[in-house]
Parts: structure tokens; sequence; C-alpha cells
């Protein structure tokens, strides 16, 4: 007995993992998996854990969901196969980064093309609407970026109520970014592209939203936090918050 115990203690050891760990639905593993994906999509997996991001977020089939400043269109591609025939993605680019970012609509453009379930929506974030109620509003390092001046006009108070009656009752507004220093507030949004996490939750509960969870998949207590999010020593591997916001089910 006390051999079998010995064994029962050492594989929980060797695989803590594996005990709690959610299992990965199917339609998450063929969205991964897709071969579609471009190949420095796929490097990037190791860093920013597509499976777990999508399970947080309760993306599944059916899923109505618009990816906030898509960027490349990483989580883009994900969604649009995770979400299925009857799930619809929009990705929304605001028109504020049309001179910023050069090539960034026609990019997202351009591979939102590629899948039948999702669309484009090119306009002001300030003034942000969904062509119809959605199931969850994704942003991911982007939050911060609303703080600095080559997003002016950007207001974040705007922003979260759009956000928040775009939403279905029930729906999740999902915020993923870069941490800075406890009590920064948004000092270094424009010099180290981190925000306090504390903003961003007063920021979006201000909104109506509830707070319903983070998850701590990307954080690293190892960063000190002190370096821009694109110096080489960092980069990939920053303490990053992902945060759950839910709108209430009695909201209009």
């Amino acid at each position: 007995m006390k051999k079998l115990w010995a064994a029962l203690v050492t594989s929980f050891l060797l695989a803590p993992a594996a005990f709690g760990a959610p299992a990965i639905p199917s339609a998450i593993k063929a969205a991964i998996a897709d071969p579609a994906r471009p190949a420095d999509n796929v490097a990037r997996d190791e860093a920013r854990k597509p499976a777990e991001m999508l399970i947080f977020a309760k993306i599944k089939p059916g899923t109505k969901v618009m990816d906030l400043i898509p960027g490349g269109g990483y989580f883009t591609r994900l969604f649009a196969k995770a979400v299925g025939a009857q799930g619809w993605v929009y990705a929304y680019q605001p028109s504020e980064l049309d001179a910023f970012a050069k090539g960034k609509p026609a990019k997202i453009i351009a591979t939102v093309a590629a899948y039948s379930n999702a669309s484009v929506v090119h306009a002001p974030v300030n003034s942000l609407t969904a062509p119809e109620l959605l199931d969850v509003v994704w942003t991911a390092q982007n939050y911060h970026d609303l703080k600095d001046d080559f997003f002016k006009p950007a207001d974040t108070a705007l922003v979260n109520k759009a956000v928040f009656k775009a939403l279905k009752p029930g729906g999740l507004y999902i915020v993923l970014d870069h941490a800075a220093e406890k009590g920064s507030g948004i000092h270094d949004t424009n010099t180290l592209h981190r925000i306090d996490e504390a903003v961003v939750k007063q920021e979006v509960m201000a909104a109506g939203f509830e707070f319903v969870g983070e998850s701590k998949v990307l954080r690293n207590p190892a960063d000190p936090k002190t370096a821009n999010v694109f110096d080489k020593a960092i980069r990939g591997h920053t303490d990053q918050f992902l945060y759950k916001f839910r709108k209430p089910l009695k909201a209009k």
C-alpha cells in the first residue's frame, strides 16, 4: 500500500497540469490545427496559448464575436474556425489607425476575405457598433493603445459603453493586455506599452460590467514591468492580465 501511495504521489507531482486542466473542445482543437494558418501565427502559439484563451472566452460553435483591433488577424482566424458556420466574427478595425498602421486595414480585410463567416467593420472606435447583438467582445494587447496620442480621439469610457451596448445580456467582454507596475496608472502606455490593470478594471466596471474572473495562464511574476514589451529580452514573456467582464443578465 505504501508503494502504491508513493507512486500516486509521484505521478501527481510529475504531471500537475493534468489535474484540473480543462479539456480542449474539438472546435478549438480544429481551429488551432487549421493548416491554412500562417506559419508565423503558429510560431506564436507557445507564447499566446490560444486554446486557453478561447476556452476562457467561451468561444464555441455558434458564438457571435467581435475581435476589437484585430492587428494581423491572429485571433480572427482562430475565432472564425472555432465558431463555425452558425457563428460570426466581426473584425473591428478602427479608422483612427488608418494613418498610423499603414497596410493594417488592407491586411485584415484580406484575412477576413478567406472566411465565409467573418466580416470587417471599419469605423471610428468611439462609435463602435455591431450589426447584431454579440456573445463576446475580445481585445488583445490593445486597451493600452486607446490611451495614446496616435489613437486620438479614442475615449475608453465611450468605447466601454459601446461594447456594453453591443453585447447581449450575459455577454462577455475579454481584455488581455501587458501589465504595468501597480499604481502606475496610464503612465507607461505610450513608452512601455503597458497599463496598470487596476485602471482597466475600474474603467470597464464603470460602464456597467461585472468582473467575473481572470486567467493567470499568461502571468509572469519574473517580469519586472520596467521594459518595453518589444524589448527582445522580454518580448513574448511579459506579465499579462486576462480579465473577463460580463454584461448583467438583466441589463438592456
